[in-house]
C-alpha cells in the first residue's frame, strides 16, 4: 500500500466516522509503521515527512538540501533525507524540489477529525483571508461555514477580523516609532517564512519587528480566551503555518492546521458539496483585513489606517513589498546595505502572497482577483471604521484601541530572543 493509498483510506474512514474496530483493521493493513505513525500522530514529527527512504538524487545533486534556505534538510548514513525540526519553517521548498516525491508535508486530518467526531469540545475553524472562492466561485463564505458545520465543527471564524486588529496595532506602533526619516518597521503580521528569514538569517533586524503575533495566532488565542474548552483549527494555503503553530511561545493558539487541499479532501471524503449548502453569512471584517491575502495588502491596510488615525503626521508611510524568497532576500540585503528609503517593509514568502501559497487550490492571479473583489464588498474600509473590532476588543478586556500597545498580551510577541526549538522528532 502506498503512502497516498494509506492516507486516502484512513482519512476517508476518519471523516466517515468509522468505528474504532474498523479503524484498527485499516491500521493493521498499513505496510510502513513510520508512515502510519506520521498520519496518526503528526505533532510528534517534523512538519515535513520522509515517506520514501533514501534520496533518489545523484550524490552531490540533492535538490532537497539545496532548496532549503534554513539548512533544515540533511542526509543520514543511509542517504535518507532528515528534517531538523529546530530549523525547519515548513516552507515546503524541499517537498517541491523532491522529484521522486519522497517528502510530504504534515497531514493533520486524522487527529483533527477524531476530535470533531468525538464532540467532547467545540471545534472552531479559523479560515485564512485567502479562502474566498478557493473551493469554487460558487462557494460563498456563508456556504463554506455551513459545510464546516455539517462536518461537525461548532463554527467558522474569518481570520481577516483579527488581521483588522493587528493592522490597528501595527498602525499605532508605526505612529509611535517612526519619528525620523531613518526609522523603519518590518511588518510582523502575516508570513511565517518572512519572519523566520528575519529572525534566523537577518537577526540584526529583529528589533525592527513590531511586537505582534500573526492574525492566525490572534484569532486562536481570542477564541480560547472566550471559550476556554475550545479546539481551534486553522485552514489556509500555507504549509509554513503548520510550523508556526508549533512554536513554543505561541503554541497555545492553534491545535491543528489544515491546508485548503486537505479540506478539499475532507469534503470529498464526506460527500459534501459546499456550493450546494445553505447560506450562513457573518460579515465582520473590513477591506483592510480581507486584502492581507495578497502581496501589498498589509501595506495598503497599514497606510490607510495610519492616515485615518494620524492624518497630520509629518512622515507618511513609505511602503515597500517583496514576494517570494529571492525577492525578500534582495529587499533585506538592500536594507542592510543602506540602499532602502522605505519605512515599512512587507515580505511574503510566496509569490503573490498567501493566494500564491503552495497548497492553494486557485491560480494565484485568480485568487488575487477574488480577494480584491471580496475586499471591495466589505462594509468598512479600515479597522478604525469597523464596529466589530471595537466590540471584540471590549469582550477581550481591552477598553480602548490604544491599549493594544500596552495591555494586549494575547496579541503580543517577543522577537528580542532567538526562535525557540519547535516540537517534533527527526523524521
Amino acid at each position: 500500500m502506498t503512502f497516498w493509498e494509506l492516507y486516502s483510506r484512513l482519512a476517508g474512514a476518519s471523516v466517515a466516522g468509522r468505528t474504532e474496530e474498523e479503524m484498527e483493521k485499516l491500521k493493521k493493513e498499513a505496510l510502513d509503521p513510520h508512515q502510519l505513525d506520521c498520519l496518526l500522530n503528526p505533532q510528534e514529527h517534523p512538519v515535513v515527512w520522509n515517506i520514501g527512504g533514501p534520496c533518489a538524487c545523484k550524490e552531490g545533486e540533492e535538490r532537497c538540501t539545496a532548496a532549503c534556505l534554513f539548512g533544515a534538510v540533511s542526509k543520514d548514513e543511509k542517504g535518507n533525507a532528515v528534517i531538523d525540526p529546530n530549523a525547519c519553517v515548513g516552507c515546503g521548498a524541499c517537498v517541491d524540489a523532491c522529484k521522486a516525491q519522497k517528502l510530504v508535508e504534515s497531514k493533520d486530518i486524522l487527529p483533527c477529525m477524531k476530535v470533531v467526531c468525538e464532540a467532547k469540545a467545540p471545534v472552531y475553524v479559523l479560515v485564512a483571508p485567502a479562502f474566498i472562492s478557493q473551493f469554487s466561485s460558487a462557494v460563498t463564505p456563508g456556504k463554506l461555514r455551513s459545510a464546516f458545520k455539517k462536518l461537525g465543527f461548532a463554527g467558522m471564524v474569518e481570520v481577516a477580523l483579527f488581521a483588522d486588529i493587528l493592522t490597528l496595532k501595527e498602525a499605532l506602533e508605526f505612529d509611535r516609532t517612526i519619528q525620523t526619516d531613518e526609522d523603519f518597521l518590518l511588518t510582523s503580521c502575516c508570513c511565517p517564512i518572512w519572519i523566520a528569514m528575519i529572525r534566523k538569517v537577518y537577526s540584526q533586524l529583529s528589533s525592527h519587528l513590531p511586537a505582534a503575533v500573526s492574525p492566525m495566532v490572534a484569532c486562536g488565542r481570542s477564541i480560547k480566551l472566550l471559550h476556554p474548552d475550545a479546539v481551534t483549527v486553522f485552514v489556509g494555503p500555507c504549509m509554513a503555518k503548520k510550523a508556526e503553530a508549533r512554536e513554543p511561545d505561541i503554541s497555545d493558539a492553534v491545535d491543528f492546521v489544515l491546508t485548503f487541499q486537505e479540506v478539499a479532501d475532507i469534503f470529498a471524503f464526506a460527500g459534501i458539496e459546499p456550493e450546494n449548502m445553505e447560506e450562513d453569512m457573518r460579515d465582520h471584517s473590513s477591506r483592510a483585513g480581507r486584502i492581507y491575502a495578497r502581496t501589498g495588502g498589509v501595506s495598503e491596510a497599514l497606510e490607510a489606517t495610519v492616515q485615518q488615525l494620524s492624518p497630520l503626521r509629518p512622515i507618511p508611510v513609505r511602503a515597500q513589498q517583496a514576494d517570494g524568497v529571492p525577492a525578500c532576500r534582495a529587499m533585506l540585503n538592500d536594507l542592510v546595505a543602506g540602499k532602502s528609503t522605505a519605512n515599512f517593509l512587507e515580505g511574503m514568502g510566496c509569490v503573490g502572497g498567501c493566494v500564491g501559497g503552495p497548497r492553494a487550490i486557485l491560480d494565484r492571479e485568480e485568487g488575487r482577483k477574488h480577494v480584491n473583489e471580496y475586499g471591495d464588498e466589505a462594509p468598512c474600509r479600515t479597522p478604525a471604521d469597523n464596529p466589530y473590532v471595537i466590540e471584540l476588543l471590549h469582550r477581550l478586556g481591552l477598553d480602548t484601541v490604544e491599549s493594544l500597545l500596552e495591555h494586549s498580551d494575547i496579541f503580543t510577541r517577543d522577537f528580542s530572543t532567538p526562535p525557540a526549538a519547535q516540537a517534533g522528532k527527526k523524521a
